[in-house]
């Protein structure tokens, strides 16, 4: 159930964070929902929402089902450390 809330803030940090919300596609309700809930931890872990930036990155790369990324990280950093 959702409750009205009303905060006295100083006007530069709402402008900047409402900036801040927008640019990450939520509304500053949800972000400073959120950013509580954090604090007293009240969801567990597995209820986590998921931001949309990172919603929007799933599924971008498509690797082989046999892909061993630690193999190839390895690879990497041998190389890198010549």
């Amino acid at each position: 159930m959702d409750t009205k809330l009303t905060l006295n803030l100083d006007k530069e940090v709402i402008e900047k964070a409402k900036d801040y919300a927008k640019s990450q596609s939520i509304s500053l309700s949800k972000l400073i929902e959120s950013y509580l809930a954090s604090l007293v931890n009240d969801k567990p872990s597995k209820e986590i929402e998921i931001t949309p930036l990172v919603k929007s990155l799933s599924g971008v790369i498509n690797l082989d089902e046999d892909f061993d990324y630690k193999e190839k990280y390895t690879e990497y950093l041998l190389e890198k450390y010549k």
